[in-house]
This record gives structure tokens, C-alpha cells and sequence, in this order.
């Protein structure tokens, strides 16, 4: 399993399997409609951290996200932003999830 491609960036996939992983969920879960309250916080870590740690754009992410609308990525980039700078348990789990990402060669 590879984290980071061969151009050195950290892809939306990669961030989706590590989400996926972290939080013990389905891969497919990304993808999918399902709004149960665990996927969906999963989902928005992710589109999050895809925002953060790619050069795509919200479309290309909500696509990447089974098609959801850049609004959607753009509502959980802010509501993450926000929680991460006042819980540090989020904060951390963040780090977490950044640092699994950036270790995978």
C-alpha cells in the first residue's frame, strides 16, 4: 500500500483508505449516500483532509467523494477547521491521519 504517489503528492485515494481505516469504516462508505452520523464525520475528515494536503479542486474532490457538490466539500472543509482548532481530540486524530499519509513510501 502506497500513501504517497510517485509524483510525491498524497492522492484523494490515499486519504479515503486512511480515513477509511482510522475510523473503521468501508472504503465504499466514502462514496456512498449513507448519513449515518460515524460515515458521514469520517467523510468530511476526509474531504477535509483531501483540501488540505492536494492541489485539487472542490469539484474534483466532491467527484472523487461519489459525486457530491463542491458545496458539500466546502460546508465540511469549514465545519472541520472550525472543531479542529477547539477539540483536541479531533486535532489529534487529524495528525494522526496526516502523519500515516505522509509515512506510507
Amino acid at each position: 500500500m502506497q500513501g504517497i504517489t510517485g509524483t510525491g503528492r498524497i492522492s484523494i485515494e490515499n486519504i479515503q483508505q486512511s480515513t477509511a481505516e482510522h475510523f473503521s469504516i468501508k472504503i465504499a462508505d466514502m462514496h456512498s449516500k449513507r448519513r449515518v452520523a460515524n460515515v458521514a464525520y469520517a467523510r468530511q475528515i476526509a474531504m477535509y483532509l483531501a483540501k488540505e494536503l492536494t492541489q485539487k479542486s472542490l469539484i474534483e474532490i466532491g467527484y472523487a467523494f461519489g459525486g457530491r457538490d463542491h458545496a458539500t466539500v466546502l460546508y465540511a472543509v469549514k465545519k472541520i477547521t472550525k472543531e479542529r482548532a477547539q477539540n483536541q481530540e479531533l486535532n489529534h486524530t487529524l495528525h494522526l491521519i496526516e502523519q500515516d499519509l505522509k509515512n506510507w513510501n
